[in-house]
């Protein structure tokens, strides 16, 4: 995993709990989770989308405006 091992994980939390503190860490996370939570549903496709009219809808549309 890019060449990181778990003592440089465990350095690396620990750096983060000193910098943010233990009170800060339950937020960060969770902001952290909704982040890739949109991220993941943003590369898939899945955000809402506005529907697309249906092709009979089109033509209809179509002989009603000439």
């Amino acid at each position: 995993m890019f060449g990181i091992g778990m003592p440089e994980l465990i350095i690396i939390l620990v750096i983060i709990l000193i910098i943010f503190g233990a009170g800060k860490l339950p937020e960060i996370g969770s902001g952290l989770g909704k982040g890739i939570k949109n991220f993941k549903k943003a590369t898939s496709g899945e955000l809402e989308e506005k529907p697309q009219p249906k092709e009979s809808e089109k033509l209809e549309h179509e002989r009603r405006t000439s």
